[in-house]
């Protein structure tokens, strides 16, 4: 049975695979630790952005696997340093024979697994990100008002530092705040006949006005920002309200958000696409090390030359193998073999 991928590993070929491979796994735990961090960001920025998702976006489970595929690449590459230092010594190299078939299993069943799975979320999950912002920006600017309601009390501020920290207002604009009641109703007097008027005139009874709250404002405008009446031709003669020059912030919150979170996903997805590559040598590298110094009885610099492979025999002789060792499991033993009768002698002539 030939093995798969069989390469001859003379000498100094087996020397210069253990010393690049040492490089290269410092490398891959360099990349992994990178990753950590890209993971652990956007991780953070999901937290700290968790009232305008809404709950049943699936999107935060990108940065927890990501997290967990980079902490096993980083555990592989320095594993894989200290196995392929340890194969330039004969004397360290025999504890590391026992387990490195195990985690080269582990690694590639794992470790490839996870980043597979990583990468595709990548690709996967932007989808649900945009429906995540859009319903839970809504639901966030509705609660704007709750200032005395449990579970809502603090939607205000996040919406305020929100819009002030992103340079954003509204979910798609400043119109947004048209439609909805974002004055408390604690504030609203109800001997002014202005506000009846206003809450009559809604069939959902709502206070109802042209107007922005301030973090919709811009303080580097050299010009004072316009709140109110922001329909009103008439209410501002200096400003025309069909002009950007409001002073407002002119993007949406949901573009903005979009756009950051995206840019954190492309930048994890390149990571995750980097560690998957080097994983992959670095565990191909520790596979041919490995069969090559077996076939030398751990010694690298044995004489003879040997050959690595990535595994013993091809698959329809392993399969093989397996079928006929399975099925002898099922054959009677030796002894329930009813012995066949021996042929009859014939007889000597008698002298």
């Amino acid at each position: 049975m030939a093995p798969v991928l069989p390469v001859l590993l003379p000498l100094q070929p087996r020397i210069r695979l253990a010393q690049g491979l040492w490089l290269l796994s410092w490398l891959l735990a360099l990349t992994g630790g990178l990753t950590i961090l890209c993971s652990g960001h956007l991780l953070v920025q999901l937290w700290h952005l968790d009232t305008f998702l809404a709950p049943s976006c699936p999107f935060t489970a990108l940065p927890r696997l990501a997290l967990a595929a980079s902490a096993v690449a980083l555990g592989t590459g320095l594993v894989a340093a200290g196995a392929s230092r340890a194969s330039l010594d004969a004397a360290q190299y025999p504890p590391w024979r026992r387990i490195l078939g195990p985690l080269l299993g582990a690694g590639v069943a794992g470790g490839e697994g996870l980043l597979v799975l990583a990468l595709g979320l990548t690709l996967a999950l932007p989808g649900s990100l945009d429906m995540g912002l859009e319903e839970g920006l809504g639901t966030a600017l509705a609660h704007y008002k709750d200032t005395e309601v449990p579970g809502h009390c603090h939607a205000k501020r996040l919406v305020d530092e929100l819009q002030l920290r992103y340079h954003c207002c509204g979910r798609h604009g400043y119109k947004d705040w048209f439609g909805i009641q974002w004055i408390s109703s604690r504030y609203l007097d109800p001997n002014d006949q202005d506000v009846v008027d206003r809450i009559q005139s809604n069939v959902e009874g709502l206070y109802l006005i042209d107007g922005v709250p301030f973090s919709c404002c811009n303080p580097h405008s050299p010009r004072p920002c316009l709140q109110s009446q922001l329909s009103d031709p008439h209410a501002h003669p200096l400003f025309d309200p069909r002009q950007p020059n409001l002073n407002l912030w002119i993007q949406g919150c949901h573009r903005v958000l979009l756009g950051h979170l995206e840019n954190l996903t492309s930048t994890l997805g390149s990571m995750l696409a980097v560690t998957f590559l080097l994983q992959t040598l670095v565990l191909l590298g520790l596979r041919y090390l490995q069969t090559a110094l077996e076939g030398l009885g751990g010694i690298i610099n044995g004489e003879g030359e040997t050959q690595g492979y990535l595994f013993p025999s091809g698959l329809k002789d392993m399969l093989t193998t397996v079928w006929l060792q399975g099925g002898g499991a099922h054959r009677p033993a030796p002894e329930e073999v009813p012995p066949e009768e021996a042929p009859p002698k014939e007889g000597l002539p008698e002298t």
